[in-house]
């Protein structure tokens, strides 16, 4: 069964008990979640969501991509399919589509996501996509073992492990989330 409305309100309302300070920042994707008009499907607009993934591999580095559209360096992640059932489990599956990591040899910092950003996409003439927002859940995820395979060229230019302050220069805030979130499991 895909990803419904219901389950992205879910998950936003449990993040938002977590950060009640990003009420505010986030009220414009919250009311229009209201509205129930199948959110995980990339023709919804003016907004659709989208999904990310924080690799952090032994508490010093980040997987970061290339992102080929946007000509920008980024945690991996992307819009829902129709065979996702999770929001985390989206995400799983873009880290491996991306990256070619092996996602049996990572774990989740928390089942809940770790950030949730909603921003501004520009118009994609190619992909027949006006301007519209993307309402992006991310999740974090540790690993020992996994390293960087097969990129995914369609999307992809590159993708490497970044130390976590560079990352955090180069991303935002929300690289810290991936190792001091609440709630993180082992």
């Amino acid at each position: 069964m895909a990803i419904t409305d219901t389950h992205i309100s879910t998950t936003l309302a449990t993040y938002l008990k977590r950060y009640p300070k990003e009420a505010t920042a986030l009220a414009e994707p919250a009311r229009l979640l209201r509205q129930g008009r199948d959110f995980a499907s990339r023709r919804t607009f003016p907004m659709h969501v989208t999904v990310g993934a924080l690799l952090v591999r032994n508490k010093t580095e980040v997987l970061l991509i290339e992102h080929r559209a946007y000509e920008l360096l980024l945690q991996p992640g992307g819009h829902l399919e129709a065979e996702d059932t999770t929001l985390i489990g989206a995400a799983v599956r873009e880290l491996m589509e991306e990256t070619g990591v092996d996602t049996t040899a990572m774990n989740p910092v928390s089942p809940a996501p770790v950030y949730v950003e909603f921003g501004q996409v520009p118009a994609r003439p190619d992909k027949d996509e006006p301007a519209h927002c993307h309402l992006d859940f991310g999740y974090a995820f540790t690993t020992t073992l996994a390293e960087i395979g097969r990129i995914q060229e369609s999307e992809v230019t590159g993708a490497g492990w970044y130390p976590l302050p560079a990352a955090e220069q180069l991303v935002g805030p929300r690289i810290s989330r991936a190792i001091s979130a609440p709630g993180q499991i082992g």
